[in-house]
This record gives C-alpha cells, structure tokens and sequence, in this order.
C-alpha cells in the first residue's frame, strides 16, 4: 500500500517516521501532477510546496493550529493531505472542489483566499483571538514572495511587529516567481540570496584575516554584512525574529527548523527558498506556462493548439494596445503582475520602455496611471474586473474626481468559470457607474472592443471597457483604430412587442433567445453614459423592456434604464436579467450561465415566464 493511501487526515501524517516523509513528498509530486493533468489547474506552485506543506502538517497540530494559505493556488497539496484526495478528479468542476481554500469545504481550510497578500492580516487577527481567548495555539501565514509586494503585506507586518505575545509565524515562500517574472525592489533584495556566496565570504575572509583580539569587531563585520546580504535586518525591525533562508525542499532542514520555532514566543519570521514546477522537468523549465493549466499529457507537456482558436478578447487588447502605442507615443501601459493574463507580453517586448509592471499593487497601479495622466501621457491600466475592486478608492480619490485621462481595460469580467466566486468580474458595471466622470462600456464582440478601446483612449478623462474572459463570437476586426460615438447604442434586430436591452456578452445570446420571441434586441454599448433616447425609443414601440447583462442586477446595468424610465416619467413592465444576489462557484461557464438563467434558453424562458409571451391562452366555452 502507498504512503500517500493511509494519509486521510494531517493526524495520519503525524504518526509517519520522519523517514517515511521524503518517500511520502515523492508519492504525492506524482499525484498531483497525475491529478491536475486530468482536469486542468495551477500546477507549477503546486509542486513547489509539497515538502513545505508536509512539513506544516507534520510539525503543527492542524486544525488546532491555523495555516493561512496566501493567494491559495498552491493548495492542492494541504486539500489532498486533509482528506480529499478522493475529490480531486472534481477539481474546479461545478459542484467540485475548488482551486483555493474555502472555508465550508473544509476546518483545515481557515480562511478563504484567491486574492493575494491577505494571509499575515488573517492570520495575525487569529492569533490575536487565542491570545484573547487564553488557547495556546498558533497561526502561520504563508505568503509568497509575489504576494509581498503587496502593501497589505507590510500594513501586517507592520501591527503584527508590535505585537510581542502573539504566536504567529509567517512563512515566506521565496520562489523567485508570482505569475508574472518578478518585479520590483524586494524581489531584487531577495534575489541576493539564491546563492548566499557573498555573504559566505564575508564570514570567511573576516575569520581568516583578523587577529584574535578583533573578533569582537569581526562579529559586527559579519553581522553588517549579513544585513547587506538577507532581509533578516529589514524584518527584524518590523519586530520579527527571522530564520532563513532555509532549503524549502528539504524535509531535513524544514522539520527541525519549524519544530524549534514552534517552541518560541512572539512574532516568527521563516524564509524557505523553493522551486516553481519542482520534480517535473517541464515545469521547472516554464514555470508560467504551466502556472495554470488545461488537461495535457504528463509525459508529452503541453502541445500548442493545432488548429486556430478564436481569437480571445485577451487577445484582442493585447494587438490594440501595441497598435496604438505605434500610432502615439504617449502611451503607457501598466499591469498590476499580470503580464501573461491582460495579454501584455508582446507589448512588454516591442515597447520595454512603456510597460509597466507594478507588482501585485493595485492601488498603487491605479494612482500610478494618475500621477502619469497629469503629465500628459496616457496610461492604459490592465487589470482584472476583481482586481480593480482593490484600487476603488484611488479610482475615486486619485482619478475621478480629478478627471484624469486614464483607461481601464477590464478583462474578466462577469463569470470566469473554474476559478470560481473569488475571481468573477460580477460588480464591475454596479460599482464603476455610480462613479462622476466615469465611461463605461461592454463590448459585444472583438471588433467592438477594439473600437471601444480606441473610443476610451479618446476620451479626455477616465474611461473603462470591460470585456470577458475566452474567446468572442468570432466577428471580423478592423485594423483601423477607429472610435464610436460615446452614449449611442444601435439596434441589432427589429421584433415586435418585446425589445431585450442587451449589455456587452449577452448581446449573441439575446439575439438567439430573441429569434423564437420575434423580439427587438438593442446593443446598448454603453453602461455609462446610458443611451436614454434610444431607451425612450424602445418603450414607445414595445409592450415589455427587458435589460440583459453579465454583471450583477442590484446597481447594474438594468437599473440604470429603470433609473432612465423613471426620470422620463415613463412606466413600463421591466424585466431586468442579470447575476443574482449571491456568489457564483466554479465550473464551466456555459454552465454556470444557464444556471443563472443567461443562455439563451434561460433568457427566453424568463422573458416567458413574465409576460405570458408565446404560451397557449385557456379558451373557456360559456354555451
């Protein structure tokens, strides 16, 4: 029987010798990247925290003991090791287990996460509850060397420093990667210590050359040049006791090491060195291209697609953005980590000296892009639809209010399949069109992307195209960087007594659910400003108004035309479609659209349903 078959809880693991756990860390590397092959996942992170996700569990009483697991996409271990290894051919399945922690799957799961640079503040505000609570159990936070470039991180590690009777240890987990190539200060500043050469010499060079009498001033050149060389200086004066950099693949140095820590009080700070992709040759090669993965063959890799895709609206900012920085040089473009992602890559190598990548700092990216605006150049801001929810306030403060020319290119948003509730781009319309000076628009195909893109670019102030994940519906693109007219939308199909208010991706399954309703479909185009003559136009030819969006309902885009209606006086039977009011898990997004009744099908059987439109009428015979 294997290893891995007798683990079904971390108490299981706790009764192996130390000596069965370095056999164990090999049957579980094969596992995952047998499992994560068949359904699709984050793979490279995965395999670069087994031993350091066995050694935890080992080490620590969980759940007693509470690990915080930073981002999360490097979980698939810790699920496996807490009882769901059976579960795993569900991985990002509709109804299966997720890709990141959460909390009602399972107590070992003690936070929910997927964004990044949440773990020390979680897990300081658990430790600071068994302090309260007088139970003498510890809280681990662990953080990737990406996520530290957060400013939440330090905000943490800044009030946990101060906090000198807490048991909280942060593991940061220096890999040398996030999603992205590093970036920035720090990952420079820990970069220094991959091979620790310098440092070594120091020691050395100070221990030969001195006379006896002098190795008390031979301590203090070491320790200087320790501090030089690790962070354990800078962390210490945030009030950590730090230790590392220590081998994160090695069960020897990593048991001893968290055993001897777990028996010190006050803030720990543990850096471990690992390997993105660790034991899978591939992996190790491309970390990124196997960061997050479809089903593929282990032994072959993965192949790139034989025949041509659709091309993605990803792809579609990616070939405008490096268009128009051709046609004007003011452009700048900016991404918090998220090169590969926003589709950046080839404007990051044509135009090296307008490409910005900020690290895992939204806010900063946000105000970043305003502090260029008002020299005069003319930031393009990629980021995610959940992302920007973490720079909202320096869209308001540091934007908006000062109607700053800044654009917005907001990919992912509405449903985004496997990565579930934590990554839906589902509020975006609601909380940008509350927002003075804002321009909002959802595309409805590539093409209009790319000229709505150009319409954002144009517009003298800040200005937001939002647009989802995958592929379009295949329509034609224009090379020409042409713009709309802003607030204008355009009917795309006359019916009779029903006209649907389409918004962005549910303008192609409107038109689809509109063919058996003989309806009127209308591509609003803009969210914001709203197109309010064609709105009065729509209501004084129809019986029934429909709005249809990929967004939440509540603030969204069906209650900008029922603020419209109201403001012209106009009653008239509304149905609004759109995202209910909770949080949609993983899965296909085909399927989770027809879940929320936003197919075509769905959109029919609504439109239905609420007008009595199509259904057999009851004749009743009086003679």
């Amino acid at each position: 029987m294997k290893l891995l078959e007798t683990i079904n809880d971390p108490a299981d693991l706790r009764k192996l010798a130390r000596t069965q756990l370095t056999p164990l860390a090999t049957e579980l590397r094969d596992y995952l990247l047998d499992s994560v092959s068949k359904t699709g996942g984050h793979l490279s992170s995965n395999l670069g925290t087994v031993e350091l996700t066995i050694a935890l569990h080992y080490v620590f009483n969980t759940p007693e003991d509470r690990i915080v697991w930073d981002v999360g996409h490097q979980t698939y271990s810790h699920k496996i090791l807490t009882g769901r290894r059976d579960r795993m051919p569900t991985l990002r399945q509709h109804n299966g287990l997720s890709g990141f922690p959460k909390r009602d799957e399972s107590e070992y799961d003690t936070f929910g996460t997927a964004h990044s640079s949440t773990s020390i503040s979680a897990a300081l505000g658990m430790a600071t509850a068994a302090k309260i609570k007088g139970e003498k159990r510890h809280a681990i936070a662990v953080i990737g060397d990406g996520s530290m470039t957060a400013g939440m991180a330090f905000e943490a590690l800044n009030n946990a420093g101060v906090e000198d009777d807490v048991n909280l240890l942060v593991v940061l987990n220096d890999n040398d990667m996030s999603i992205s190539p590093p970036v920035g200060a720090l990952n420079r500043y820990l970069a220094r210590l991959m091979s620790g050469q310098f440092y070594a010499a120091a020691k050395n060079v100070g221990k030969s050359v001195l006379p006896a009498p002098m190795l008390e001033l031979a301590k203090k050149l070491e320790e200087h040049a320790k501090g030089m060389v690790v962070p354990a200086t800078m962390f210490e004066e945030f009030g950590f006791n730090y230790v590392g950099p220590i081998d994160g693949h090695d069960l020897d140095s990593l048991i001893p090491t968290l055993q001897n820590i777990r028996k010190l009080k006050g803030p720990q700070f543990l850096h471990v060195v690992t390997k993105k992709g660790q034991g899978y040759k591939l992996a190790e090669a491309e970390p990124i291209l196997y960061h997050g993965t479809g089903k593929f063959n282990p032994v072959e890799g993965i192949k790139p697609a034989t025949a041509p895709a659709k091309i993605t609206y990803t792809e579609v900012f990616g070939n405008w953005l490096c268009d128009m920085a051709a046609a004007d040089k003011r452009l700048v473009g900016i991404t918090p980590a998220m090169r590969e992602g926003s589709g950046m890559v080839r404007f990051h190598q044509q135009y090296p000296e307008r490409y910005f990548d900020v690290g895992i700092a939204e806010q900063h990216s946000v105000t970043f892009g305003a502090g260029l605006a008002t020299e005069g150049m003319k930031p393009v801001v990629a980021i995610y639809s959940t992302f920007l929810q973490r720079g909202y306030d320096q869209l308001i403060h540091d934007v908006a209010l000062q109607n700053l020319d800044v654009t917005f290119a907001l990919d992912r948003a509405g449903l985004v399949g496997a990565d579930g509730a934590t990554h839906a781009g589902n509020y975006d319309i609601a909380y940008l069109r509350c927002i003075p000076n804002m321009v909002v628009m959802a595309p409805s195909d590539e093409n209009e992307c790319r000229t709505m893109l150009t319409t954002a670019y144009h517009y003298p102030g800040p200005a937001a195209v939002r647009y989802p994940r995958g592929a379009g519906v295949g329509a034609a693109i224009q090379q020409e960087l042409t713009s709309i007219e802003i607030g204008k939308g355009l009917v795309k199909r006359q019916g009779k007594s029903v006209a649907i208010l389409a918004f962005g991706s549910m303008v192609a399954h409107s038109l689809k659910a509109a063919d058996d309703l003989n309806a009127t479909v209308a591509d609003m185009r803009f969210v914001k400003p709203l197109d309010v003559e064609l709105v009065k136009r729509l209501a004084r030819d129809h019986d029934y108004l429909v709005t249809v969006e990929e967004g939440c309902i509540m603030g969204g885009a069906g209650s900008a035309v029922a603020e419209a209606l109201a403001t012209e006086g106009i009653v008239k039977p509304l149905l609004m479609l759109g995202l209910p009011d909770k949080f949609i898990d993983h899965g296909d997004p085909a399927l989770l659209l027809a879940s929320v009744g936003l197919d075509a099908h769905g959109i029919g059987k609504s439109i239905r349903e609420r007008f009595g439109i199509g259904e057999p009428r009851l004749v009743v015979n009086n003679t």
